[in-house]
């Protein structure tokens, strides 16, 4: 993991902090040694893990608010996603714990989620599609590449 010098800095999340940023989704009240129990870390890993998500821009606050990245050339995306059966949970709660996943909703049709994915460079929103569809319960995914706002 390299620390940002500054806010704008690209921040490179590794799996420990992609797990500390689902568990602080599920509750952001949780106390550093239950999240450190939970990740079998320290307390003193988990603290310096949330200073830097904090220092970063990457947590915003305990609510726990994913920064927009601010780079113009971030490529978005859209990622529609089938689920097996009645794995919609587990795989929700999977998919909360990708930093790159701005938004998450439920839906009706055809597909059972949307996805908003926004990453840097195109490299990451490779690594952002596999992770997604290695996740156990996916069936199927479809992605579209926001090109430009009208």
């Amino acid at each position: 993991m390299s620390e940002p010098k500054n806010k704008n800095a690209k921040y490179v999340y590794d799996h420990l902090d992609r797990e500390l940023i689902s568990l602080l989704r599920s509750d952001g009240r949780a106390p550093l040694s239950k999240l450190a129990d939970i990740l079998q870390v320290s307390r003193g890993t988990i603290q310096n893990r949330l200073d830097r998500l904090l220092e970063s821009g990457t947590l915003h606050g305990f609510t726990v608010r994913v920064r927009e990245d601010y780079e113009h050339d971030a490529i978005r995306a859209f990622m529609t996603i089938e689920v097996i059966g009645k794995s919609t949970s587990q795989v929700i709660k999977k998919l909360r714990g990708l930093p790159e996943l701005q938004t998450l909703h439920t839906t009706n049709g055809s597909w059972d989620l949307v996805a908003e994915i926004q990453t840097a460079t195109l490299n990451d929103f490779d690594r952002v599609l596999r992770e997604v569809r290695m996740i156990d319960g996916i069936l199927n995914s479809e992605t579209s590449i926001l090109l430009s706002s009208v």
